[in-house]
C-alpha cells in the first residue's frame, strides 16, 4: 500500500481541503497534505492549510507570460514538496500536460454533479436550473479537459421538492467531503485500476 503525498490545488474556501486533512489526521486517508497550492491569494484554503502547518503556496498567473509558464510553476511546487498524488480540489484552472505528464496517472478532481451532465464551474446552479430531480458527485481522473477524464466514483443526491439551491449545495457538499477522502483512501490502497476511459475499483 502506497502512502500519499498529497498535493491539494485550490481556488477558494478549501472546505474539500479540509475534509482530506482531517481525514488524514484521523486515519481514514493512509496518507498527509504535503503542499496546497492556489490560484488565487485570496482563497481562504490557504488559511486552512496554515492551521495544519502545511505549506501554502499562491501562484500568481498574472506574473507568467504563459499558462504553460504557469504550469510548470504549478508542476515545480509539487515536486519541491515530493508529491505523489494532486488532487484538484475547487480549482478553478485547466491544468495542462507540464502537469498531469509530470503525474500520469496520479491527478484527480471533484466535481459537483453527475458527469458527464452539467460539466463546467457551476454544476449545482446549473444542474437546479435544469429542474433535475437527482443530481449528485463525482469524483474522476483529470485530464486535459474540464470535468472529462476517467469516472472513479459518483454519488446521487435526490433534489427535494423543498430544497433551495442552498439546501442543495449543502447536501451535495456534504456528500463531497465524505466521498473524496474514500477515493483517496482506494487510491492509497491501490485499488483504483484505470482501462482505458474505463475504471475498476477492486
Amino acid at each position: 500500500m502506497a502512502r500519499l503525498r498529497i498535493g491539494v490545488l485550490i481556488s477558494g474556501s478549501g472546505t474539500n481541503l479540509q475534509a482530506i486533512i482531517d481525514a488524514c489526521a484521523e486515519g481514514r486517508i493512509d496518507g498527509q497534505v504535503v503542499v496546497a497550492i492556489s490560484s488565487l491569494d485570496s482563497a481562504y484554503g490557504l488559511e486552512r492549510a496554515r492551521k495544519a502547518r502545511i505549506p501554502a503556496v499562491f501562484i500568481d498567473r498574472a506574473k507568467h507570460e504563459t499558462i504553460k509558464s504557469y504550469n510548470h510553476a504549478v508542476r515545480v511546487a509539487l515536486e519541491e514538496h515530493d508529491t505523489n498524488l494532486v488532487v484538484m480540489a475547487g480549482y478553478m484552472r485547466l491544468l495542462g500536460k507540464e502537469v498531469l505528464n509530470a503525474f500520469p496517472g496520479k491527478v484527480v478532481n471533484i466535481h459537483p454533479a453527475l458527469l458527464p451532465a452539467f460539466a463546467g464551474a457551476s454544476g449545482i446552479h446549473d444542474a437546479w436550473d435544469y429542474g433535475v430531480k437527482v443530481t449528485g458527485v463525482t469524483v474522476h481522473f483529470a485530464d486535459e479537459e474540464f470535468d472529462r477524464g476517467p469516472i472513479i466514483a459518483q454519488e446521487a443526491v435526490a433534489v427535494a421538492e423543498d430544497d433551495t439551491i442552498e439546501t442543495l449545495e449543502e447536501k451535495i457538499h456534504a456528500v463531497e467531503h465524505r466521498l473524496y477522502p474514500k477515493v483517496l483512501q482506494w487510491i492509497a490502497e491501490e485499488r483504483v485500476v484505470v482501462h482505458g476511459r474505463k475504471v475498476r475499483v477492486l
